[in-house]
């Protein structure tokens, strides 16, 4: 059999104190939604299915992807109700994958193994644990001979049954063909007057269907979010989880739980990361590279070699091998560094290319511009892009010494081996090889007396 998915999202996160729906809260960088829809599609399903409420415009939004089936569900009444909701667009041979979209966690190997565990198209799966404290969970009830006759939900629970430690996490896979005649046959006689999803398994041992049932490799993979409390929860798991991975590959941790990956993060050998580090979206980093503390990077490749300084902040930019970042270094999109060029303390650089070996080392703004080989450019220099309306770019060649203070106004080119003399404003293009300054003469005034301005 064929496997679709759905995904029950309409319930509307209350708990979370937020206008913005539950499912698409960020985790590790992520709407809980996408990472669901990430992990399920490596499954190969042929549908995926996301059951919405009254929000679906924030998801379709946030989501905006062909191979997803939007389902409404108005009124909320029950996930029962919710996957019979989404029943008619599932091709009547799969077997329905159907799970939650607040567990974000679960994992590939998981539901792999549960969807192994059938054997037949006449079993239905589902992922149960033990867990020591089962407060608020539906709880699986067996018999005897330990075979799982029905779940009693929390709320329907008599104190023997809220007792039982194994849970009903959520996550099952039955053949649609017995979805379609179970799910019109529930009911809402229970304490909360909705059409409860786990009363199938109540119709499925009625009709003596084999119930197979897995377990979960980590706890973590099950846990649901509620409220922003349990979400910071689980991004804390999730980080500590994604550190043990990168140092599992070889990767230098100093501190492991000071630490996130808010994306997608792929690094090479000999990799040494201090505290407080956070990467966003997709970054690459290469061999041997040395990240300081306190450093934010997105979107962005660091090659080979190179060394980002603490307090940096680097965002669509490309890190040639051997450079050197910061400390308080701002690496602005559009960036290219060559390789060994050198950003300093205090210097902001914005959609600029920059040179093999060429220097900024201090207190210096570059934007919109083109710098090339073995140039140095001093402290305070400033190259002066935007007249109010436009951004000019200023180009810089091979070999320039450009000297503290100096303003370039753009658009602007300097040839190649030209020396920029301190504080000089640069109006003109300079022709290769030149000297330019514009200095005030100094003056200097005898037995000045402050107070007197006369």
């Amino acid at each position: 059999m064929s496997l679709s998915v759905i995904v029950l999202a309409a319930g509307r996160g209350v708990r979370m104190c937020s206008i913005l729906p539950k499912v698409l809260h960020r985790l590790g960088g992520i709407p809980i939604l996408s990472r669901i829809i990430a992990t399920v599609s490596q499954l190969g399903p042929q549908k995926i299915a996301v059951v919405y409420g009254d929000q679906g415009d924030a998801l379709k939004a946030a989501l905006p992807t062909d191979h997803l089936v939007w389902v409404q569900q108005y009124p909320p009444l029950g996930t029962g109700h919710a996957a019979l909701q989404a029943l008619p667009f599932v091709l009547d041979t799969d077997k329905v994958l159907i799970l939650y979209g607040d567990i974000p966690l679960i994992t590939v190997e998981t539901l792999t193994r549960l969807l192994a565990a059938l054997i037949t198209n006449d079993e239905i799966g589902m992922i149960t644990t033990t867990v020591a404290d089962p407060t608020g969970f539906g709880r699986i009830i067996r018999n005897k001979d330990q075979k799982l006759t029905h779940i009693i939900e929390e709320k329907d629970a008599t104190l023997e049954q809220k007792k039982i430690q194994e849970i009903n996490t959520g996550f099952f896979v039955v053949p649609k063909k017995y979805l379609e005649k179970w799910l019109p046959k529930l009911t809402a006689n229970n304490e909360q007057q909705e059409y409860y999803l786990t009363d199938i398994i109540t119709l499925a041992n009625q009709e003596g269907l084999s119930i197979k049932t897995v377990s979960p490799t980590h706890e973590w993979e099950i846990t649901g979010i509620n409220d922003k409390v349990q979400l910071a929860a689980l991004e804390r798991i999730y980080q500590k989880t994604r550190a043990i991975e990168f140092m599992q590959q070889g990767v230098t941790l100093f501190d492991p739980n000071r630490f996130d990956v808010r994306g997608d993060l792929v690094v090479g050998k000999e990799v040494v990361i201090d505290i407080n580090v956070i990467f966003e979206g997709r970054v690459i980093v290469g061999n041997a590279v040395k990240i300081g503390p306190n450093v934010l990077i997105k979107d962005t490749i660091i090659e080979d070699g190179a060394e980002i300084l603490a307090n940096s902040v680097i965002e669509g930019a490309t890190i040639g091998k051997g450079c050197q970042i910061g400390p308080f270094a701002r690496i602005r999109p559009g960036t290219q560094l060559a390789e060994q060029a050198k950003i300093g303390n205090f210097v902001e650089v914005k959609n600029a290319i920059m040179g093999v070996k060429t220097k900024v080392n201090h207190l210096s703004y570059i934007g919109d511009a083109t710098v090339g080989n073995h140039t140095n450019i001093g402290a305070g220099t400033i190259t002066c892009n935007f007249d109010g309306k436009k951004k000019h770019k200023t180009i810089i060649g091979n070999d320039v010494f450009i000297g503290s203070d100096t303003q370039l106004i753009a658009p602007l080119t300097i040839g190649d081996g030209v020396t920029v003399g301190a504080g000089t404003t640069v109006r003109k293009n300079v022709s290769p090889n030149y000297l330019v300054h514009n200095r005030v003469e100094q003056r200097s005034v005898e037995n000045w007396n402050k107070k007197d301005k006369t």
